[in-house]
């Protein structure tokens, strides 16, 4: 049933707003271009040519038991002990496509979880110096291939995997990746500045050790909007909107940064997994087991396209180089995780068609200032082009949304705006997209020689000006 949306009207005078073009702290360059900011989470199906649409940068899950049956075993990357050339098979085709690749060495087997993991790593530290090493020569930037430009130690081991037994591994191979080409970007494995859980290790752990800090310079974060629950009979997996003051999603990037910012200026802070589920009603009525006694919910269609979207703007505003939406494609499996891809047995979602418009739109732009950020209302943002400051684009959209237990009653919020201070009228004005081809254009009044009135809602507009054109408008 079509629902009516609720309408606030709001005028803003806008000022000169919070400037952001160079991060608060920790890293002295500007910020990222989008192009270099948004990245995608692929695997071994992964469709480059596909996904190249929507990002140029990429990361994979590396198994490692898929290079050696277990460490120690004799390294002969790029082929696997399972036949896969990892050149021929996929980075070579990520790269051909136009891809920069982020390779996460994933120790499926040989952590908590396996029978006596310890056992793989006993005794193995030079093997593990010998393996960043030959990762680094083949893949790195400085090689022939030239096949990745970062490499993670670890997707999520978690703080169950004994500390001492990680800080070796983790030394020993950022020392090899070191000696095997320096010019690879390390990155750690997904950390949070708060006490450990069964994904996240403790940033203040060993990564604040002085024989550690040298060894990285990326710290790791995943960060999903989960609600957390009051007692054991409600989902785990619930989710909500991106701006929700209620939950961590963005307090756990804010305290690593604040945290690096303290103990290790120059690290640059990525997050490489940030997504939402989205299935479709027919695949809801294959829940099982405990997707079906907790009563699982993802977000509709819609909705994972505008919090995906407005998740990177959140993201952009602070000190974070990259962020990666997790997931490429799915098969449409009605559970957490399950259904989190731009794609849906390859076929584009919503979500793929608002992040192809937004790598189309802002690649090129970097985020300028928060032109307006009022609560429960409207956010404006403004991003200019990298290399022609008359070029600007303000974002406009309404930070209000619902979780994902809730979203059958909900109604979405719409906001009329009049927005003053424009660098210039708009060029013209877009909604985000959710299907192929022109994204609709938004109607706007001239409310004066810098202002225009329009309707913002949850789904993000785009403003394009140019400060220098003098322009004839008709409505």
């Amino acid at each position: 049933m079509k629902q009516l949306a609720r309408c606030l009207l709001i005028a803003l005078t806008v000022g000169a707003g919070i400037e952001s073009a160079f991060p608060a702290g920790g890293t002295d360059s500007p910020k990222p271009l989008f192009k270099d900011f948004v990245g995608i989470n692929g695997h071994f199906t992964f469709k480059p040519e596909l996904y190249r649409q929507t990002s140029r940068l990429a990361r994979n899950y590396h198994e490692l038991n898929w290079d050696v049956k277990q460490p120690g075993d004799l390294i002969t990357v790029p082929i696997c002990v399972n036949n896969v050339n990892w050149k021929n098979d996929v980075y070579g085709r990520w790269k051909k496509a136009g891809c920069e690749t982020d390779l996460c060495i994933q120790f499926s087997g040989f952590q908590p979880g396996a029978v006596d993991y310890q056992r793989f790593w006993t005794g193995k530290e030079g093997w593990c110096r010998d393996y960043g090493k030959a990762m680094a020569v083949y893949f790195g930037p400085s090689g022939q291939e030239k096949l990745c430009t970062s490499i993670e130690i670890g997707n999520e081991p978690g703080s169950k995997f004994d500390p001492a037994f990680y800080k070796t591994i983790f030394k020993q191979m950022a020392l090899g990746i070191r000696e095997g080409d320096p010019q690879v970007k390390i990155v750690t494995p997904t950390v949070q500045a708060r006490p450990g859980d069964d994904y996240a290790q403790d940033l203040r752990g060993i990564y604040a050790e002085q024989d550690i800090l040298p060894l990285y310079d990326v710290i790791n974060l995943h960060t999903y909007a989960t609600v957390e629950r009051k007692d054991p009979t409600q989902s785990p997996w619930n989710r909500s909107y991106p701006e929700d003051p209620s939950i961590a999603y963005l307090q756990v990037v804010d305290e690593a940064i604040a945290w690096r910012n303290e103990h290790a200026h120059g690290k640059e802070v990525w997050i490489t997994e940030f997504g939402y589920d989205a299935c479709t009603p027919e695949a809801m009525k294959r829940r099982q087991d405990w997707s079906l006694k907790l009563d699982w919910q993802g977000n509709s269609d819609l909705q994972q396209a505008q919090y995906l979207v407005r998740s990177c703007f959140a993201f952009a505003e602070r000190d974070v180089r990259r962020a990666y939406i997790f997931f490429y494609d799915d098969n449409d499996s009605p559970s957490v995780h399950g259904c989190s891809g731009l794609t849906r047995n390859f076929v584009p979602k919503m979500s793929f068609w608002a992040v192809k418009q937004l790598y189309e739109l802002l690649g090129n732009f970097r985020f300028k200032r928060i032109v307006q950020k009022n609560p429960d209302a409207l956010f404006v943002y403004e991003f200019e082009h990298g290399t022609d400051p008359s070029r600007v684009i303000w974002v406009a959209w309404s930070p209000t949304g619902t979780r994902t237990n809730e979203k059958d009653r909900y109604v979405p919020r719409e906001t009329k705006a009049t927005l003053s201070g424009l660098p210039s009228l708009p060029v013209r004005v877009v909604s985000m997209a959710t299907a192929d081809g022109e994204a609709p254009q938004l109607s706007w009044e001239n409310s004066g020689s810098s202002a225009i009135t329009l309707n913002v809602g949850e789904s993000p507009a785009y403003i394009i000006m140019e400060r220098a054109t003098a322009q004839t408008h008709s409505k």
